[in-house]
């Protein structure tokens, strides 16, 4: 046997499902008020190890479930794990072992100040606020919460601080052919928690969507410091000739990837370049893989993506299964710590030695000590750049992926008061998980690849 069914063999039950389910599909993708759950669409759910956290679970208009672990550590607020997906008609698929917000650092510009909320503050404890119906339009989900100093010690009070509900996805597709047309719209299940931290309200939000993406958001809201004024150079004029002090909120987030089960993961660099030649009609790009083999940084560009696969588990047309990481904006950054670090250690000032610290993505593996992006506790390194380093020997196999993400606020008159919510965030999208996507409308189910004559005939519009 080639290695190619070595793979199919091993996950069987994965990939055999979602062939006959796809093979047999008839009507198209129930839309948006179908119920969320019915006898013929609710796919299996995972056999989660939660602990001490909770299940969740929601079949989408997709017909894929997601089965999840939820928590509230008293540092990172919002922990979800052991998320798994159910394609229409299969087996669960393991996705991650946990997710979650590893740092937040807030510099302000006039160098005055600098926080550290995750591991100064914490977004759990104390600093989780209580929801009501007045925020949440679904399911409002209690935990046991400590009401003690950091919020991991002292009594514990149950409070609804999770809010579960589906939300409007948009349109899912939209296909004008003549063979075969279609469209629907899709909804999403998404999580939110609210941590207050000094004057500011933040928005911990994961959206699971129908199509197999995890998009993850910080969302910030409150009020804007009352102590942090400043002079013109450094703030923006809000209210009587007074600047409000301009500053940073330098995120970074922690996904420890399970994909098909631990270990056996890869990681890879897409770069699609210029060669600076024409085509007949449009410019020449050459797309180019190049694999993550150890701990390393990584810096965003145009074109530019990353995702974790496991070549060991493949799809039915005998592709890896992987994630893909899409950034979206964000002002890249460096944390203070590191900087001051290698500035200390000879590496003087400047933009060049700057660029070669930053990152906006890395990439280590698995070691439970290693918890928090900056300000990280014990001896196992003080935060992503210490565990590069230490682990550049390794080959990536039980792979973390810790993704930064930037947003210089500038305030503005309308910030008062409350501030209007400002989002920073990235996502991740299934590449190759199912050779078809999940919901295939009817009409559709042999469309895998070039499709036959009769499409090629077909007007495009």
């Amino acid at each position: 046997m080639n290695k190619s069914k070595i793979a199919l063999a091993a996950v069987l039950v994965v990939t055999a499902g979602i062939l006959v389910w796809v093979a047999s599909i008839g009507p198209t993708a129930p839309g948006p008020d179908a119920p969320a759950e019915t006898e013929a669409a609710t796919g299996a759910v995972a056999e989660l190890d939660c602990g001490e956290g909770q299940e969740l679970s929601r079949t989408l208009t997709s017909g894929a479930t997601w089965s999840m672990c939820w928590s509230i550590d008293p540092d990172m607020g919002l922990v979800v794990s052991d998320i798994h997906l159910t394609p229409p008609g299969a087996e669960p698929i393991s996705l991650i072992s946990s997710l979650a917000l590893s740092q937040l650092e807030v510099p302000y510009d006039d160098g005055g100040r600098n926080t550290h909320d995750i591991t100064e503050s914490g977004f759990g404890g104390t600093k989780m606020k209580t929801l009501d119906e007045e925020v949440c339009t679904g399911d409002l989900l209690a935990a046991d919460i400590p009401n003690i100093g950091d919020g991991s010690y002292g009594e514990t009070e149950t409070r609804q601080v999770l809010c579960s509900t589906e939300v409007d996805g948009g349109v899912s597709y939209h296909s004008s052919d003549a063979v075969a047309p279609a469209a629907t719209r899709k909804q999403d299940l998404q999580l939110f928690t609210v941590s207050r931290v000094g004057w500011y309200e933040y928005i911990t939000e994961y959206t699971f969507g129908a199509d197999g993406s995890i998009d993850v958001q910080l969302g910030a809201t409150g009020d804007l410091s009352p102590v942090d004024y400043t002079d013109e150079e450094h703030g923006w004029d809000v209210g009587d000739d007074e600047h409000a002090a301009s500053h940073s909120h330098n995120a970074v987030w922690r996904v420890h990837w399970a994909l098909g089960g631990d270990g056996g993961m890869q990681a890879e660099q897409f770069d699609a370049e210029p060669t600076g030649e024409m085509g007949e009609e449009s410019a020449l790009l050459t797309g180019d893989i190049t694999p993550i083999r150890q701990p390393t940084t990584a810096q965003w560009q145009d074109r530019r993506w990353w995702r974790v696969l496991n070549p060991d588990v493949l799809n039915e047309d005998g592709h890896p299964i992987s994630y893909q990481i899409d950034m979206k904006k964000t002002d890249s950054f460096v944390f203070a710590d590191d900087l001051a670090e290698a500035q200390a250690d000879g590496g003087g000032e400047g933009h060049e030695h700057e660029s070669d610290l930053g990152y906006d993505v890395a990439f280590t593996n698995y070691d439970e000590c290693e918890r928090f992006a900056v300000k990280n506790r014990g001896d196992c390194g003080g935060g992503v750049q210490d565990f590069v380093e230490d682990g550049s020997e390794e080959t990536l196999d039980d792979v973390v992926s810790w993704v930064a993400v930037g947003f210089h606020h500038v305030a503005r008159d309308e910030d008062q008061s409350p501030m209007e919510m400002h989002w920073q965030g990235f996502s991740m999208l299934p590449r190759d998980l199912t050779a078809q996507r999940f919901d295939v409308p009817e009409g559709h189910e042999e469309v895998n690849g070039i499709p036959d004559s009769e499409w090629h005939e077909s007007p495009t519009g």
